[in-house]
């Protein structure tokens, strides 16, 4: 006959999870759990969609985790939890790792003069497939792991309908005027062929250090000063971390209220008499304070005795400065510009002034203006500084933002080149570095070039990282890259020899880096198209401050400074793969931007009629408008190539083609909640908005499909998420570009409630990494210890926001202590239970109601008390703290105390109204915890569940356990947590002496602090003095039996109080036992130093017991505890006894006996065993089933005791 509860022989949590996976999957569990509330209120989900070209690791199951927690959790409150997995499918990382894989880099894409051509077409067909080819791996680790998440129906970044609705989207901000085009400095990364935008550039580690060459350049002074003129020439002294930019310099920018000098000195490198202009602050960098000179003439150079004398001949604030103009440093191209109708304005009047100066492109259409005689001077920025450097800017509008302000308001021209195509464009190409003559207009070059000057470097590039000499087939060797000297180091040589330098030096800077290449970066001036979100940026402030973040820190100071210091997002990428930019134009600048296949299907007719397009091949593919079946939308591709082969007509009858833009692969993640519905074309429409409208829902979908509908669209149902949860690195990512969409264009927070999760780190807490080999396998882990110790392990280790110290001891240690002491807690129901025909459908806990123990009553007070606390934390979307609560509850109260204590009542023969008792209320709490534990440990959960005869398919189907208040007895808990309090300290200070808790001692001496604490410790006397083995406990009343001490916590103290510390720490030495005694009870103390209050809590110092002669003395908190520790005769008498039983009750076990049988004991003669036997024999026999114990010599098992061996035989009666 099949046993009611399942006995194990053993736990096996792997075995347990393949068990369980496989039943979930044969029931259909996951489904059941959706369909079975239908109807019931809804739990938004959005789920991060991973992208599926790279293995997931240990980091994705911690997130998959806490997400996992959640989802089933609010299933069991009775909520439909629909979550669906997703694919990011575009961007850097997919398309990098296709090219190291066929060894091209973006320039052989498209460009059939390349060896290695690639057509667009067979690029993105690489792209797509490789992209999801580690679907079966992430499939893997999602099942393994119990993450239950749609896999079979993911929205998929790159699928046609996903698009059309980021296109719809796109078409919102457009027609909202929150889409333009502008030409701007942005980050460029000339590894990955694209700009960035600005969030992406702020994802953690992209800032690093790196160590570069750095120059203090000397720009000649055009008509000094007289006074400047005596020693030599007079330069302008500036230092840049770019060398290589100085030939694109075209001012010098200074602070306006820095005081600044002119200093005779000499060149440190050829000793040429000079007088230079800097910052006074900035003079010690630069030169010795010794060898200042204030009297008498200036010493001569000597380079040999390092001697470089130097007085300073004049002050001036930088406002004196500006105007001035120096000569032009390298004078290999002369500023110009463009002009037209769309130039600044004092470029334009510049150019009527000088006919002279105006050429003509090549092309014969475009005109620019040579403008040297408005740049090279001396301009003012409030922002210089002189934390480094001279307090002097070299100013390259070409390459930096900043730089190109102060430039234009100053009205400084730019130092462009123009291109073969009359394109303006800095003097460093999209591949890092300097364009070559061949690429340039030649008018341009008759007119602006030092051809022999500037041909010395055309072509180099100005870092080694991007050069293709150290990226061999498209693998950067870093190990050349920094052996080698760069472009840096080359013109500050050839500066030196010109004596243009005045310092030259290594010197460590922070620089941005690609997030993907992880190469330098450039900022550089690109037409990009940018969405104004700086329009929205204080609706995004106020609702941020309504979205729930954990932890609020996040919320306010990583994510809320970033929106408070929010730039325009830069959308367009230019690149290969990915979402294209819907928007068409014509030569004349007229834009059409394209909202829905279609819109777009429409104007391609009208192309057809124009004479633009040959045919539409929508058309020609057999696509239906307005049939959104996937077979339908599978017949076309909205990706590069297909894409930009579609030309449209303007309504002036121009030709229309598609900027050549992608967008950033942001955008995609972020319109995950409406394009995975594929909303606004399908997709439930919110009821409530709709119903505002008045409009039928037919009616309002045609307007929002159409972009023809007024005021805010309304929004999916489905919106927004009532929880999202990702990593620290989202925060500028997913999270942003969630939240900005959502305001946008919906008005709306995107989520309500977010988990910012932390790093994994490896368990000496350094970064894992592939290179480093600290890479943890989540594969591994999971099968040698089971997805629910690692997921338990990770949820409860540390804070989800904390970074997390992944030690697989640990994950061994959380098996061990937690699933090994429930799994054991259950076995010994099982055992008992099967014994005594334990049937929990036939009694409830209500029926034992008039039979419970106190300990009954406190267990299931605390376990209801449990249930209030993991839901209370849950809902404050912290499940650490939750899982940390059960695993106390388990560990500390249910078997460490409940049931060691009561075990003696599941041994009595009969079922008792007690035993009845005792077997209800353990059920009640293993049941309970079974559906506690379900969303944390959802494996063994579900067994427990089962092993417990659970009624369902699953306990993922069951509720989540409600709290009865009535059952909860805070005074009984505080009772019986002083009762454990006390217990602990005392088995404390037997370990510290070496003795075992079955040696009983004389006495507990507890001085209380107040009449609340005795009365507590008073309640569970008697059952403090039976866990520890002692016989009395007193009350030492304060009589100075014990003496305390206070030990100040210097390093949280020495913050709080400062100067006062010293005095402080000697009041705290000199309190009296009384002052101490009161210290303890309210918790703090108030002292009076030099006429000031310094309150002291209880907190900042350690009170302390010194231990009295025969007794040992231990405190913690406001609990003071003394065990005597001297052993008389009779103690150690019993304590011989109760070693007897203990070996005996071994010997039982050893020997098969069944727990009911009778025996027989014999035990060798031995004096303190006799005297034992003799004094305390009945109870061994209680103890040990024993009908009679005889001493006599014997051949049964030799057992060892502390000093001597005995031999012991146990027979069944």
């Amino acid at each position: 006959m099949a046993k009611r509860f399942a006995e194990h022989d053993g736990l096996d949590l792997t075995k347990t999870n393949e068990e369980v996976l496989a039943a979930w999957m044969k029931n259909d569990i996951f489904h059941k759990s959706i369909d079975e509330r239908e109807g019931c209120p809804k739990f938004i989900f959005f789920e991060g969609p991973p992208s599926a070209n790279g293995h997931p690791g240990i980091h994705h199951v911690l997130a998959r985790s806490i997400k996992d927690t959640f989802n089933r959790y609010k299933t069991m409150q009775g909520f439909q939890v629909k979550r669906k997995a997703g694919w990011d499918t575009h961007g850097l990382p997919v398309e990098l790792g296709v090219e190291k894989e066929l060894g091209i880099t973006k320039k052989d894409i498209d460009n059939k003069a390349s060896d290695k051509y690639i057509s667009t077409e067979d690029y993105n067909r690489r792209c797509r497939e490789n992209v999801m080819k580690f679907t079966a791996e992430w499939r893997s680790l999602t099942e393994k792991m119990g993450y239950f998440v749609d896999l079979d129906h993911p929205y998929i970044t790159y699928d046609n309908k996903y698009i059309e609705t980021l296109w719809w989207l796109l078409k919102q901000l457009y027609n909202k005027g929150l889409l333009y085009k502008g030409y701007t400095i942005q980050p460029y990364s000339p590894a990955a062929g694209t700009g960035l935008s600005s969030h992406e550039l702020n994802q953690p580690g992209c800032y690093r250090d790196v160590k570069d060459t750095t120059v203090t350049a000397q720009f000649g002074i055009v008509n000094p000063k007289e006074a400047w003129t005596h020693h030599g020439k007079a330069y302008f002294l500036a230092w840049t971390t770019t060398p290589w930019t100085l030939p694109s310099n075209v001012a010098l920018c200074v602070g306006p209220k820095i005081d600044y000098v002119a200093v005779e000195t000499y060149n440190p490198y050829d000793g040429e008499p000079m007088t230079a202009i800097m910052a006074e602050s900035r003079l010690a960098a630069y030169l010795d304070p010794k060898q200042e000179v204030k009297e008498g003439e200036l010493p001569a150079f000597d380079k040999a005795k390092k001697q470089c004398p130097w007085r300073i001949i004049d002050r001036m604030k930088g406002t004196d400065l500006e105007g001035m103009h120096y000569q032009q440093l390298m004078p290999w191209v002369k500023p110009c510009e463009k002009v037209s109708e769309y130039s600044h304005a004092f470029v334009n009047e510049y150019a009527e002034a000088h006919p002279g100066k105006v050429f003509t492109g090549e092309n014969g259409r475009d005109k620019f203006v040579e403008m040297s005689s408005e740049a090279f001077r001396v301009i003012l920025g409030d922002y210089v500084t002189t934390e480094d450097g001279t307090g002097i800017v070299h100013i390259a509008p070409t390459f930096g933002a900043d730089d190109a302000k102060v430039a234009k308001d100053a009205k400084i021209p730019a130092l462009y080149l123009i291109s073969k195509k009359g394109e303006t464009r800095p003097m460093v190409d999209l591949q890092g570095k300097y364009y070559v003559l061949d690429e340039l207009d030649n008018n341009f070059i008759s007119n602006c070039v030092d051809k022999e000057a500037y041909s010395h470097h055309a072509g180099d590039y100005v870092k080694n990282a991007y050069d293709p000499r150290f990226n061999p087939n498209g693998v950067w060797d870093r190990v050349a890259t920094e052996k080698n000297d760069d472009l840096n180091v080359i013109i500050c040589m050839e500066m030196k020899q010109d004596g243009q330098a005045f310092k030259i030096q290594k010197m460590v800077h922070n620089y941005p880096h690609c997030w993907r290449t992880d190469k330098p970066i450039l900022y550089y001036p690109l037409d990009s198209w940018f969405i104004r979100d700086t329009a929205k940026k204080q609706e995004m402030v106020a609702l941020n401050k309504t979205i729930h973040w954990q932890p609020e820190s996040t919320g306010t100071g990583r994510f809320g400074n970033w929106l408070e210091n929010l730039n325009d997002w830069n959308l367009s990428r230019s690149r290969f793969w990915g979402t294209p930019l819907p928007i068409w134009r014509d030569e004349n600048r007229h834009e059409k931007c394209i909202g829905s296949i279609e819109e777009l299907y429409g104007e391609i007719e009208k192309a057809v009629q124009a004479g633009f397009m040959k045919s539409n091949p929508f058309k020609d593919k057999g696509f239906v408008v307005g049939d959104y079946s996937q077979a339908n939308y599978d017949k076309i591709d909205l990706h590069r190539p297909y894409i930009d082969r579609i030309v449209l007509v303007s309504d002036d009858g121009k030709p229309m083609h598609r900027e050549s833009d992608l967008i950033d692969v942001w955008f995609d993640s972020g319109s995950m909640p409406y394009a995975q519905l594929h909303y606004p074309f399908e997709g439930t429409i919110n009821a409530d908005g709709l119903k505002a409208t008045g409009k039928s829902e037919a009616e309002y979908r045609s307007e929002l499909v159409h972009s023809t509908y007024t005021g805010t669209p309304v929004p999916p149902a489905f919106f927004p998420a009532d929880f999202i949860n990702e990593g620290v690195d989202q925060t500028r990512g997913w999270f942003f570009t969630l939240h900005a969409i959502a305001t946008m264009v919906f008005g709306s927070v995107a989520f309500k409630n977010v988990i910012s999760s932390g790093l994994v780190l490896d368990a000496k807490g350094n970064k894992m990494s592939k290179h480093v080999g600290n890479v943890t396998d989540p594969f591994e882990m999971i099968d040698k210890y089971g997805a629910d110790a690692v997921r338990f392990y990770m949820l409860t280790n540390s804070e989800p926001w904390d970074n997390l110290k992944f030690d697989p001891n640990g994950v061994d240690e959380c098996r061990r202590k937690f699933f090994g002491t429930l799994y054991n807690t259950y076995s010994f129901f099982a055992l008992y239970a099967n014994v005594d025909g334990f049937d929990p459908d036939k009694a409830s806990l209500s029926d034992s109601q008039d039979h419970f123990t106190e300990i009954d009553r406190w267990i299931l007070s605390c376990l209801n008390t449990l249930i209030k606390g993991v839901a209370n934390e849950l809902n404050n979307y912290d499940p650490t703290r939750a899982g940390r609560l059960i695993d106390a509850f388990v560990n500390d109260d249910l078997s460490n105390w409940y049931v060691r204590l009561n075990r003696k009542r599941f041994w009595g023969k009969e079922m008792s109204a007690d035993k009845q008792a005792a077997y209800e209320t353990l059920y009640t709490c293993l049941m309970t915890v079974a559906k506690l534990l379900a969303p944390f440990a959802p494996f063994y959960a579900d067994q427990l569940y089962h092993d417990l005869g659970g009624k369902l398919e699953s306990v993922h189907l069951e509720r989540f356990p409600a709290v009865n208040e009535a059952r909860i007895d805070s005074d009984l808990e505080a009772r019986m947590a002083m009762a454990q309090k006390i217990t602990s300290m005392v088995l404390a200070l037997r370990r510290k002496v070496n003795i075992k808790v079955r040696q009983p001692l004389a006495q507990i001496m507890v001085p209380a602090v107040d009449d609340e604490q005795r009365k507590h410790i008073e309640a569970v006397k008697d059952l403090i003095l039976n866990e520890v083995n002692v016989k009395e406990l007193t009350f030492a009343e304060g009589n100075g039996i014990l003496v305390k001490k206070v030990k100040c916590n210097f390093r949280v103290m020495g913050k709080k109080f400062g100067k006062l510390m010293k005095s402080v720490a000697a009041n705290m030495s000199a309190l009296s036992q009384d002052e101490i005694a009161q210290l303890e009870k309210d918790g703090h103390i108030d002292l009076n130093i030099d006429g000031q209050t310094a309150t002291v809590d209880a907190a900042d110092v350690e009170i302390i017991s010194e231990d009295i002669p025969g007794w040992l003395v231990s405190n913690e908190g406001n609990l003071t505890v003394a065990l005597e520790v001297e052993l008389t005769p009779e103690l150690k008498k019993e304590g011989m006894a109760r070693e007897l039983i203990n070996r005996i009750q071994n010997l039982r076990k050893d020997n098969g006996l069944e727990i009911t049988d009778r025996v027989v004991v014999t035990i060798a003669p031995n004096a303190e065993a006799e005297e034992a036997v003799e004094s305390y024999g009945e109870y061994i026999k209680s103890q040990v089933l024993a009908n009679d114990i005889i001493i006599a010599n014997n051949d049964g098992t030799e057992v060892d005791f502390d000093d001597f061996k005995l031999n012991i035989k146990v027979e069944k009666n």
